[in-house]
C-alpha cells in the first residue's frame, strides 16, 4: 500500500521537507507565491474563544511497516538526505560512490501516533473568536485567506528504510552507511542485494499533517477549507 496515498485519503500530507517543528493548533502563513512559513505557535496566541479545543490522540491505524513509498534509487536517496538531515545525521549518500545504482528505496514508519482536534470544534472556537489584541497584520492575512491551521499531526518512533541494489551489497557498503548514520540506525541485510536499515530512538518524529486553511471575510470567520491538495503547503 502506498503511504503517500492511504494518507491523503485521511486528509494527511506527508512532510517532504527537513523542517521538522509541525505541531498541532500551529498557525502557519502562506501567501501566494511564497513559501509557508510558521506564524504563530498555537492558535491561543493570536486568537481568544470561549470554546475549547479538544486534542484527540490515538494510535493510527493501519499504518505500520507494510504501507511504504517506495521511490526510483536516486529520487530515493535524495529523500533519504533530506530525512537524515532532519534526524540530525550529517553528510549525503553519495550516488557516485561506491553504490552508483539501484532498483529502488522504500520508506516506511512504525508505532505511529495520532493528534488530531475535531474540525466542528475549531469552527466552534473561531465562530465567535476575537483577536488576542488589535493586529492589523494578522487581519489582513485572515482577510486575504493566507492563515493555515494544522488540526492533525502524526507522529512516528520508528523509521524503516530499504535500499534495494544491482549489485552485492558487500563489507565496505555495509561500513560506509555504518559511518553515515553514526549510530542512529541498525543495518540488516535482508538479502545480498537490499539493505534493512530501522531505527526506533527518534522519539515522537513528524511525518504527515493535516491542515485547514482559514477563511474570513471582512474580519468575519465564514469556514475551513482542509488542504489536502498535492501541492505540500506545509
Amino acid at each position: 500500500m502506498n503511504l503517500t496515498t492511504y494518507l491523503r485519503k485521511q486528509g494527511y500530507d506527508l512532510i517532504k521537507g527537513p523542517v521538522r517543528n509541525h505541531g498541532l493548533l500551529q498557525l502557519w502563513l502562506k501567501r501566494p507565491l511564497d513559501e509557508a512559513e510558521l506564524y504563530y505557535a498555537h492558535i491561543d496566541h493570536a486568537f481568544q474563544s470561549p470554546v475549547k479545543l479538544r486534542k484527540l490522540t490515538k494510535q493510527a491505524l493501519n499504518i505500520d511497516n507494510s504501507v511504504k513509498n517506495n521511490y526510483h534509487f536516486h529520487i530515493g536517496l535524495s529523500v533519504l538526505n533530506g530525512l537524515l538531515h532532519s534526524l540530525g545525521v550529517a553528510g549525503d549518500f553519495d550516488p557516485s560512490g561506491s553504490l552508483q545504482s539501484g532498483k529502488r528505496v522504500g520508506l516506511s514508519y512504525d508505532q505511529v501516533i495520532s493528534t488530531e482536534v475535531a474540525i466542528g470544534n475549531v469552527q466552534n472556537y473561531l465562530m465567535i473568536a476575537d483577536f488576542l489584541h488589535p493586529n492589523k497584520r494578522l487581519l489582513k492575512n485572515a482577510n486575504r485567506n493566507n492563515l493555515l491551521l494544522i488540526t492533525g499531526l502524526l507522529v512516528a518512533k520508528n523509521i524503516q528504510i530499504e535500499i534495494e541494489t544491482e549489485q552485492q551489497i558487500d563489507s565496505l557498503i555495509k561500513t560506509e552507511f555504518s559511518k553515515l548514520l553514526r549510530g542512529k540506525f541498525k543495518l540488516d541485510l535482508a538479502s545480498d542485494k537490499k539493505l534493512v536499515m530501522s531505527t526506533d530512538d527518534i522519539g515522537s518524529f513528524p511525518i504527515a499533517v493535516k491542515a485547514h486553511r482559514i477563511d474570513f471575510d471582512g474580519g468575519q470567520f465564514i469556514n475551513t477549507t482542509l488542504l489536502s491538495d498535492r501541492r505540500n503547503l506545509l
